[in-house]
Formats: structure tokens, C-alpha cells, sequence
């Protein structure tokens, strides 16, 4: 199975089923925004809604600078959503929050 690629820029609160023992990386692209600017990320930092929690050691950015991956762990209550959120600085100095949410569902 391929991961799949979240667009950031999707309007609306985009959505993603997870099951709460899936451990799942979630990458963000960050693309369609930096690219036309000429900016790239330096830095991203992940912050997830308690219970949920990021492997730190994973967390990656492509070779490009314009998506962020975080993987997160097991973790959350089937039937609840919880915000994860990508934080990214840019060679730029831009800072910039972009949001995905996790479903908990029983697969």
C-alpha cells in the first residue's frame, strides 16, 4: 500500500480514519504553497492533541524541503477526533500551522 499525500491547502477540515493501534506516518505538503514563493522548510515541528504522540525520531522533511512527515503512534479513543498539527519555519523566516484530523476507528 503507498502513503498517501494530505494537501495542505484543502479547504475545510480534512479528515483521515486511523485506528488507535495503527502506528501511521502523515506527510504534509506544504508544495502547492512554497514552491510559486521559492521558500522551503528548515524546520517543522509536530504537536499532536493528547493522547496522541509523534515518534520524534521519524519525523523527516523531503529532499525538496516542501513536505513534512510525522509518524504517529498508537494511541487514542475509537469514535473521538484529535488534531495534529504541522508547524513550519522557511529559509524565508515564514512560520506557518497547517491542521489534519485523525478519526479513531475500529478497523
Amino acid at each position: 500500500m503507498d502513503t498517501e499525500t494530505y494537501v495542505v491547502d484543502t479547504p475545510g477540515k480534512p479528515t483521515i480514519e486511523k485506528d488507535p493501534n495503527a502506528v501511521l506516518d502523515y506527510p504534509f505538503d506544504w508544495s502547492e504553497y512554497l514552491t510559486p514563493l521559492g521558500d522551503t522548510i528548515i524546520s517543522a515541528t509536530f504537536i499532536l492533541e493528547t493522547p496522541l504522540t509523534a515518534d520524534e525520531a521519524r519525523q523527516e522533511l523531503n529532499p525538496e524541503g516542501t513536505i513534512a512527515v510525522v509518524w504517529v503512534e498508537a494511541g487514542g479513543v475509537a469514535g473521538k477526533t484529535y488534531r495534529v498539527t504541522c508547524r513550519i519555519v522557511t529559509t524565508d523566516g515564514r512560520t506557518d500551522d497547517r491542521s489534519i484530523w485523525l478519526k479513531m476507528k475500529e478497523k
